[in-house]
């Protein structure tokens, strides 16, 4: 038995983002050679977004960075100035 497929329309993809943003609980870290949980570190505060680091939590060599675009934490820097 087949199935006629030229009545079957795919149903449309939502526009909504399925995740927000992915977060970072173990990258492979060179100095202990071995997958690591990692620490997040801030280490800018940009118009655009924050920077942040990622380091071994073990040795505390960095392994990783992410960029964000969260302006929300500049702008609050600007209104107490």
């Amino acid at each position: 038995m087949t199935r006629d497929t030229e009545g079957c329309k795919p149903r449309p993809m939502s526009r909504r983002p399925q995740f927000d943003q992915f977060e970072v609980s173990e990258l492979f870290c060179p100095t202990c050679r071995a997958s690591r949980p990692v620490r997040r570190h801030l280490l800018l505060v940009l118009p655009t977004g924050n920077k942040y680091e990622y380091r071994c939590s073990s040795c505390g060599t960095p392994v990783g960075s992410k960029d964000d675009n969260d302006t929300s934490e500049f702008n609050a820097i600007l209104r107490r100035t």
